[in-house]
């Protein structure tokens, strides 16, 4: 039985620049099953963030294309919700009204209103604020910001959900609840998820698969890692497992030998200060 959700097949795009046409990418192949948590990683200008918008239906590709449950995808479409680094809440609404705003866009006529107002609720419960639900984004900190962001993409009921880099900006200590929470919605929704991120400990954290994109211009699909860990998964277990450690390392050899290798000429070389090796993990520069 053929269990593919999301494809992309022969995916590439060209941008216009005063210099003349930019390849951002070429060739991207990749197969994501329904349910499936895929993150993408690689170096500051591989790309990530272009496939994630092709697929969300912001870019168009210059060849190639992605179809999802066998149908072709070309614009923007509630079943592919994003979640981006800055959570983009409008200021002037609370965190109840937000949600509320997506959900009638998406449900109206479908949903009475005490069924739009059960499940507002209900997503906001998902990500913990319903303490909070009346209160707009100034009056709320970064971390709760982007947990209304996702509550906001989750009440769209998307079959994907796309997130490109959602706890970047976010302390160490917060994304790490976050994470926890992303991993608790995941398990229970079964939504398939595909995230840009440069952390190397939440890739391998959070991930099914980890798809390892090569250094642009004209970037695509190096390798892919299968993380065959256990779920549910506790960081501080995996902290000192074998398996989890062999993960981060083949990873790592991946950004920092195999494709620091290819970096063009003059191209600025990655430093140790972008190698943070702390508990909030590596990231990539």
């Amino acid at each position: 039985m053929n269990r593919t959700h999301l494809e992309l097949t022969g995916v590439g795009i060209e941008f216009p620049t005063p210099k003349g046409s930019f390849r951002a990418l070429q060739g991207v192949n990749l197969k994501i099953e329904r349910g499936e948590f895929v993150s993408l990683i690689g170096h500051s200008g591989c790309g990530k963030s272009t496939v994630l918008n092709i697929v969300a239906g912001l870019h168009q590709a210059t060849e190639g294309g992605v179809l999802l449950n066998g149908r072709e995808v070309n614009e923007p479409g509630p079943e592919r919700a994003v979640v981006f680094q800055n959570h983009s809440l409008l200021p002037w609404l609370s965190a109840y009204q937000n949600v509320e705003l997506a959900v009638k866009q998406v449900f109206k006529g479908r949903k009475s209103k005490a069924e739009m107002k059960a499940w507002i609720e209900h997503n906001l419960e998902l990500v913990h604020m319903t303490h909070a639900m009346h209160k707009r984004p100034d009056e709320i900190s970064g971390g709760m910001k982007q947990r209304v962001g996702i509550a906001r993409a989750l009440a769209m009921e998307p079959t994907v959900l796309l997130m490109d880099e959602p706890f970047g900006a976010l302390d160490a200590l917060t994304r790490a609840h976050l994470q926890d929470s992303l991993m608790e919605i995941q398990s229970d929704l079964n939504n398939t998820v595909m995230m840009i991120t440069h952390d190397v400990d939440e890739a391998v954290l959070l991930s099914d698969r980890i798809v390892m994109m090569t250094n642009g211009p004209a970037a695509t699909v190096g390798e892919i890692l299968k993380v065959e860990l256990e779920r549910p998964r506790d960081r501080l277990t995996l902290a000192d497992d074998a398996q989890y450690n062999h993960y981060r390392s083949q990873v790592l050899s991946f950004l920092y030998e195999k494709q620091r290798k290819i970096e063009p000429m003059g191209q600025k070389k990655q430093s140790n200060d972008t190698e943070k090796s702390s508990r909030k993990g590596v990231e990539v520069a």
